[in-house]
């Protein structure tokens, strides 16, 4: 199968980018059913815009890179704040409806770190709303295919000749169908990565099943740099025990945090924003009243009945049903709550076209890192997937008008390559009745992580995690495999193995607390570490921002 664009993800990012690519033939593959195993439909807070003429892109500017630690690349920062504006009128122009004021402006809500009221929304469910405006217009596309249930395996890469100089370039990537078991290639003039991050490293996490980081971990293996890995964001609030997300909206509208003692306890941690300070700060704050003792069956309370029960009804809808599910009315009780894993800030290292370090391959949406430094802003991330999937499916587009695109050289190793993957399906079936559970392994390393690769971090728990990860490693190769399911697992497996190790070696190597990495044994942040550690084939090398 040839086509002219691939881009490999099922959310917003995916969308957006195959929009402005879509007067060519372009083929989305997606690891679940698109527009509903991403984490966009998943996103409830809102989009961060400048429309207030009291706000300013400076001041967005300024927001962003102060979250973020001021380790974020300030040209992918200033992309963001001047494009999401624009980005935001196209969602309308798809078909999304936001919410207005009396005078019809954009209503805009208060988000974490924010200077201002910059967080447009569409009641709590924005994200939803956005993914159904994309899907509805992306139907308009005749030469748009999209393939669901199908797990990227591989990218297909070579290395080619051009002006005299050999370079890494990207033809595509073969793909298991997880219903059926077939494996195939899929080739392509460009190839966008729009996978999302890698939530389920960890046991409680907002994020969606299929979220193990399959787009880092491609694109490591063939080469590509990726940045920033230690930065994992834990948002503040997730439903006690399930880490099913209440949306910085509820803090937004009001919501106040209390412990056991009913003490408003973010007076200690931040007096000037209290609830809504930045989510690493919020997330140590509740981290450290659950473990002072002073948490609520492992928790904090969330609480919103000081505010008027039509408003919760009509803002925070989402969340009012949420919990009535489980027979909780938040107009008239609190809710419990406690840190979830949620956002990846690091990933591919992509410049300001969204290109990789490998010729033809973009990258855009969570998967990429450099955008949010240390620490992502609540309402950046919406804005993220429009303003990079628009620039990641522009350059695709223009790549693919360009190229001479020739695959004869990556056929037959690709074909190797398949024939491979499919005699290890063939045996290990056969031998399927021996050996380690994979589901087992796959609990093992999130429990890894949790302890010792989280909120809080220091040398010795750092140190354990890698270990534990390489003897996993070792079990690996005795797992049992019973079928299709059986051997994605195992090829998520080792996804997860290598996400995890990248993630623990970069936080061994920051020796300092910044934004979302806490190193308990280096509680400072130290200005000698104003960089970025980048990761590839190579090692792991620290770049100093001057």
């Amino acid at each position: 199968m040839i086509t002219d664009i691939l881009i490999i993800g099922g959310g917003g990012a995916a969308a957006r980018a195959a929009i402005e690519c879509g007067q060519k033939n372009v083929i989305i593959v997606s690891k679940g059913l698109f527009g509903k195993s991403g984490c966009t439909v998943m996103a409830e807070g809102g989009y961060n815009a400048v429309f207030n003429p009291k706000d300013g892109f400076e001041s967005h500017f300024k927001d962003t890179m102060k979250g973020g630690g001021f380790i974020n690349n300030p040209k992918l920062v200033e992309i963001l704040v001047n494009d999401a504006p624009s980005e935001f009128k196209n969602l309308e122009n798809f078909g999304c409806l936001f919410d207005r004021t009396s005078e019809a402006e954009f209503s805009q809500r208060p988000f974490g770190g924010q200077s201002f009221n910059r967080t447009c929304y569409s009641g709590d469910r924005t994200g939803h709303e956005m993914i159904l405006g994309l899907m509805e217009y992306l139907s308009k596309f005749d030469r748009i295919k999209i393939m669901e249930d199908v797990m990227a395996v591989k990218l297909i890469t070579d290395e080619i000749k051009t002006n005299g100089k050999k370079i890494k370039k990207c033809f595509g990537a073969v793909f298991l169908n997880l219903l059926t078991g077939h494996i195939f290639p899929i080739y392509a003039k460009s190839t966008i990565l729009a996978t999302g991050g890698a939530g389920q490293i960890y046991p409680i996490t907002s994020n969606p099943k299929q979220k193990v980081g399959d787009g880092f971990a491609i694109a490591y293996r063939e080469g590509v740099e990726l940045i920033d890995m230690e930065m994992v964001q834990f948002h503040p609030t997730g439903m006690l025990g399930t880490g099913i997300l209440v949306t910085e909206a509820v803090r937004g509208e009001g919501g106040i945090l209390y412990n056991k003692n009913k003490e408003r306890f973010m007076k200690n941690y931040d007096p000037q924003k209290l609830e809504l300070s930045t989510r690493d700060v919020v997330s140590k704050a509740i981290f450290n009243e659950i473990m002072d003792g002073r948490g609520v069956d492992g928790g904090v309370y969330l609480d919103v009945t000081h505010l008027n029960p039509e408003i919760i009804k009509e803002k925070l809808e989402t969340m009012y049903s949420q919990f009535r599910a489980i027979g909780i009315d938040i107009t008239k009780e609190p809710m419990k709550v406690s840190p979830t894993a949620h956002h990846f800030m690091g990933g591919i290292k992509i410049n300001e076209q969204c290109e990789t370090n490998i010729s033809g391959l973009y990258a855009c949406g969570e998967v990429c890192g450099g955008i949010h430094g240390a620490n992502r802003l609540g309402g950046n991330a919406l804005a993220d997937t429009q303003v990079f999937g628009a620039i990641s499916g522009k350059n695709a587009l223009k790549n693919s008008e360009k190229n001479e695109f020739d695959i004869s050289n990556v056929y037959q190793k690709t074909c190797e390559f398949i024939n491979s993957l499919e005699s290890c399906l063939k045996s290990e079936k056969e031998d399927s009745n021996s050996g380690t559970n994979v589901y087992v392994l796959i609990d093992e390393l999130r429990n890894l992580m949790w302890d010792h690769v989280s909120i809080s971090r220091d040398e010795t728990g750092l140190k354990i995690a890698l270990k534990n990860i390489n003897e996993i490693k070792e079990k690996m190769k005795k797992v049992s495999i019973n079928g299709i399911v059986d051997f994605s697992k195992k090829l998520e497996l080792e996804n997860m193995l290598l996400v995890s190790e990248v993630v623990t070696k970069c936080a061994l190597l920051r020796k300092e607390t910044r934004g979302a990495h806490t190193r308990t044994d280096y509680p400072e942040t130290n200005e000698e570490c104003v960089g970025n550690f980048v990761a590839d084939l190579n090692g792991i090398k620290f770049v100093k921002i001057k």
